[in-house]
C-alpha cells in the first residue's frame, strides 16, 4: 500500500466551507496579501500550521470533564508533572500556556544581554526571544541541512565542529545550546541520536547547559528508529527518553506532539533557574501548580503525551506527510529532501526561479495556493527570516526559502491530502504567471504575522 490507513475512525465531523476563487480573491487583498489576516472559515484545506491544530481523541475529550479547577495543587497537575517527569528525567517541570511562554521564561533567565544562543536553526518565536532577551541566535546546522536536494537521513543535525569551535570562541557568552528536534526551519528535518550524543559531549567539555526545543520530539523519535543503526528493536518512547536523558532541560509545545489544542511546559534540572523561573510564572503566568491553564488543559495534555507515543499512530502520521511528498516529487515539484515528519517544505527557490528573495517568492506561492485553490500554507523563508544588518542597512536573505504544507495530526483525509497535492501541481504547471510581492507595512518584530503586502507591477523574468 502506498499509503497506511488511518488507525482511528471519525466520531464527529465539523463542516468545511467552499468558497469561490472570487470571493478568495477579494479576501486576500483584504487581508494584505498575508494568510495570517485570513478568516479561518474562508479555508478549504488549513496547512498554515500543525499547532494547535490537533484532533484530540475521546480518551483527551473524556478528560476535560474530571478537570479539576483548583486554583493551587490541582490533581491534574500531580498527573502531568508524573507523566513529564517519566518521559524526560527532568526533576522541574513548570507548566507554561504555550511553547512561546516557555522559551520567555527560559532566556529572560538563563541569558544575559550580549550573550550567544547556538542551535541547529531557530524557528521564528525561539529567534525571537533570544532576541527580545539581548542575545544573539547562532544557526549551525549541518551543511547538508541547507540543501534541499540531498537526500540525507538526519538533515536536522548540528554541525559538531563548528559547534566546538564557536564554544571554545565565545567561552563564558554562551549560556546553553539549543537543538531543536526535529527541525523546524529546515524541512522538518530529524536530529540524530548520534549527533545529539556529539553536543552533549562538546557541551559538557564546555561546561554549557544543552536545551532540547521539544515540540516534536515523537517524531523525532521515529526517525531514530527507522534511520539510525542500532535503534529499529527499541520502542519509540525509549528512544524519546535515552534522547532528554542526554540534555540538561527542554522547552515544550504541546500544541505540536501533545495534541492538544493549547499548552506547553518547560523541564529542567537546574534547582536555581526553576526557582528564578518559578518566580517569574507567577507574574506571567499564574500559580505554578497551573501556569496559565485550566486543570482540564493538563489532564488532556497528560493523555496526549502518551497518545503521542503510540507507534499505529506514528507510522500513520508520518506516512501521510510522506504520501504527500511523494506526490509532488512524482509531478516534479521541487521539495526538500527527504520528507520530514510533520510537513512538506517546497523549495519556493527553485518552484519560482523568476521571483527573487527581495520579491518574496515563498509569500507569492502562498498567496496563489489560497486565492486558486482554498489552501492556507506559510512561508519559511524571506518575510519570516530576512534581517537587516544594523551597520551596513544590508539585507540578509535565508539560505532557505521555503512554503510549509503543516499537516494538522488526526484531521485531514487522504482524499484533502490528494486534493493538496494536486492543487500544487496545478500551481507548478503555470508557474511563470506568478509575480513578486513587496512590503508596505511591516512590524519590527516577526513581521510575518502582521504584514501587508502587494503585487509588483509584473513578474520578473
Amino acid at each position: 500500500m502506498d499509503y497506511l490507513a488511518e488507525p482511528f475512525r471519525v466520531k464527529v465531523v465539523e463542516r468545511v466551507r467552499r468558497t469561490t476563487e472570487e470571493e478568495r480573491a477579494r479576501l486576500i487583498k483584504d487581508a494584505g496579501l498575508n494568510i495570517f489576516a485570513l478568516p479561518a472559515d474562508s479555508i478549504y484545506v488549513d496547512l498554515l500550521t500543525d499547532s494547535g491544530t490537533s484532533a484530540m481523541s475521546d480518551r483527551q475529550w473524556a478528560g476535560l470533564m474530571v478537570g479539576d479547577e483548583s486554583y493551587a495543587g490541582s490533581r491534574n497537575f500531580y498527573k502531568f508533572q508524573q507523566t513529564v517527569r517519566d518521559l524526560t528525567g527532568y526533576q522541574h517541570i513548570i507548566p507554561t500556556h504555550q511553547g512561546r511562554m516557555a522559551e520567555h521564561l527560559l532566556f529572560t533567565i538563563a541569558l544575559t544581554p550580549g550573550q550567544h544562543v547556538p542551535n541547529n536553526i531557530h524557528f521564528d518565536t525561539t529567534r525571537a526571544h533570544v532576541q527580545h532577551a539581548g542575545g544573539k541566535p547562532v544557526d549551525l546546522v549541518c551543511a547538508e541541512g541547507l540543501n534541499p536536494t540531498i537526500d540525507k537521513p538526519f538533515k536536522g543535525n548540528m554541525d559538531l565542529a563548528r559547534l566546538d569551535a564557536y564554544l571554545t570562541e565565545q567561552g563564558s557568552n554562551v549560556p546553553l545550546v539549543m537543538v531543536t528536534v526535529t527541525n523546524n526551519s529546515g524541512g522538518g528535518q530529524p536530529v540524530s541520536m548520534e549527533n545529539i550524543r556529539g553536543i552533549r559531549e562538546i557541551t559538557h567539555r564546555h561546561g554549557v547547559p544543552m536545551f532540547f526545543d521539544a515540540c516534536r520530539f515523537a517524531e523525532n523519535s521515529w526517525f531514530i528508529r527507522e534511520r539510525e543503526k542500532g535503534y529499529s528493536k527499541k520502542s519509540v518512547r525509549e528512544i524519546a527518553q535515552e534522547m532528554f536523558s542526554l540534555g540538561d532541560g527542554c522547552t515544550m509545545s504541546a500544541k505540536k506532539d501533545g495534541l492538544v489544542n493549547i499548552g506547553g511546559f518547560l523541564a529542567l534540572n537546574n534547582p536555581e533557574w526553576s526557582e528564578k523561573i518559578t518566580n517569574l510564572l507567577i507574574l506571567l503566568e499564574g500559580f505554578p501548580t497551573y501556569g496559565g491553564l485550566a486543570g482540564r488543559d493538563l489532564e488532556a495534555m497528560s493523555i496526549g503525551l502518551e497518545e503521542v507515543l503510540e507507534e499505529d499512530y506514528l507510522a500513520f502520521r508520518i506516512g501521510q506527510v510522506r504520501y504527500l511528498g511523494e506526490m509532488l516529487m512524482a509531478g516534479g515539484v521541487p521539495i526538500v529532501r527527504p520528507v520530514g515528519g510533520h510537513a512538506v517544505y517546497i523549495d519556493a527557490k527553485s518552484f519560482l526561479p523568476h521571483i527573487p528573495q527581495s520579491q518574496f517568492p515563498g509569500q507569492s506561492l502562498v498567496v496563489e495556493l489560497y486565492r486558486k485553490h482554498g489552501i492556507r500554507a506559510v512561508e519559511v523563508g524571506s518575510l519570516m527570516f530576512a534581517e537587516k544588518d544594523p551597520k551596513s542597512g544590508e539585507v540578509r536573505y535565508p539560505a532557505l526559502e521555503l512554503v510549509r504544507l503543516a499537516i494538522p495530526r488526526r484531521v485531514y483525509t487522504t482524499m484533502q491530502m490528494k486534493y493538496v497535492g494536486e492543487a500544487v501541481l496545478d500551481l507548478y504547471s503555470r508557474r511563470k504567471e506568478l509575480k513578486g510581492l513587496r512590503l508596505t507595512h511591516e512590524a519590527p518584530v516577526l513581521r510575518h504575522f502582521t504584514a501587508r503586502l502587494e503585487h509588483m507591477e509584473a513578474a520578473t523574468v
